[in-house]
């Protein structure tokens, strides 16, 4: 499989519930092999959505998505071995020791790196013989994170994996992941509402508003083509390109812009490089053009 394969690739992608809510429309991306991929937005984005559509766990009402050139076939063993996941919740089962669960992933995956798991979780101090449901939440979800890895997956998808966590176990995990996939061609499709710890792991974004697709690519080309323009207060700024959002005091302006790297400014405009966090905020912020923000993640 060449490398130029997008892992996964969406082509007017969609789903609805019922009638009305759509939770994603119109979604066309292709996501590159061997990168760790941030999806961001807000509640009801349709993040979730996404995953499951990516990997089977829901079909679309519109529209279709592919894994490596092929067409998604999670009923099948090999479509199966060929993903890890982890939700959320973190799903284990509370009343298996961390050493049953071993032997359950072995078991059920004919990849299963049994001893790599082992490794891993005593190097993280995680007691083989220790109840699931006796873990910390850290824990369970380093537990749930080797579990996925073992599995030797193409591609891992992971649902906001640190949302209840606290900052250090929501840095140890992180710090898990990157180790874990360095130096492979693994692909990594991760959810998560903190944008700074994104920036750390990341190397490309997907940022959906309002159930669409509204900035995708590579985090360093994004934070190139987009400057913070300051200057005297204008209201109406026609001589601006690529405004994604203006703020406006009572004597200044601010505009963060889209636009080509090394783009001349205005002379009246003074830029200023932009962070990661700044630009996901100023694209949320934007109204929805299209419809209702009727949504459902």
């Amino acid at each position: 499989m060449s490398d130029a394969t997008p892992a996964l690739s969406a082509v007017g992608l969609g789903r609805r519930y019922g009638r009305r809510a759509w939770a994603l429309r119109d979604c066309t991306i292709d996501l590159p092999q061997g990168r760790i991929i941030g999806l961001v937005g807000a509640n009801g984005a349709g993040k979730t959505t996404l995953l499951h559509l990516a990997i089977g766990l829901l079909r679309p009402t519109e529209g279709m998505v592919s894994m490596f050139g092929r067409p998604i076939r999670m009923d099948r063993p090999a479509g199966l071995a060929r993903v890890g996941f982890v939700a959320q919740d973190h799903p284990l089962y509370k009343g298996f020791s961390v050493s049953d669960m071993l032997r359950f992933g072995h078991a059920m995956n004919p990849r299963f790196d049994r001893a790599g798991a082992r490794r891993r979780l005593r190097d993280l101090d995680i007691p083989l013989d220790r109840k699931a449901g006796a873990l910390s939440g850290g824990q369970q979800a380093q537990v749930a994170l080797t579990l996925a890895l073992a599995k030797q997956p193409r591609i891992l998808v992971l649902d906001e994996p640190v949302a209840s966590l606290d900052p250090l176990a929501r840095r140890e995990v992180m710090r898990t992941l990157v180790d874990a996939v360095a130096g492979t061609d693994l692909t990594v499709l991760l959810s998560s509402h903190v944008v700074t710890e994104l920036e750390r792991v990341c190397d490309h974004l997907v940022l959906l508003h309002q159930g669409r697709v509204r900035l995708a690519g590579d985090i360093d080309d994004l934070l190139a083509g987009h400057r913070l323009l300051t200057g005297p207060r204008s209201d109406d700024a026609v001589e601006v390109q690529g405004v994604v959002n203006a703020t406006h005091g009572l004597r200044h302006s601010s505009l963060l812009v889209r636009r080509p790297a090394g783009a001349p400014t205005h002379p009246r405009w003074e830029a200023h490089p932009v962070g990661l966090e700044e630009i996901v905020l100023a694209y949320l912020e934007q109204p929805d053009i299209n419809r209702p923000a009727e949504r459902r993640a």
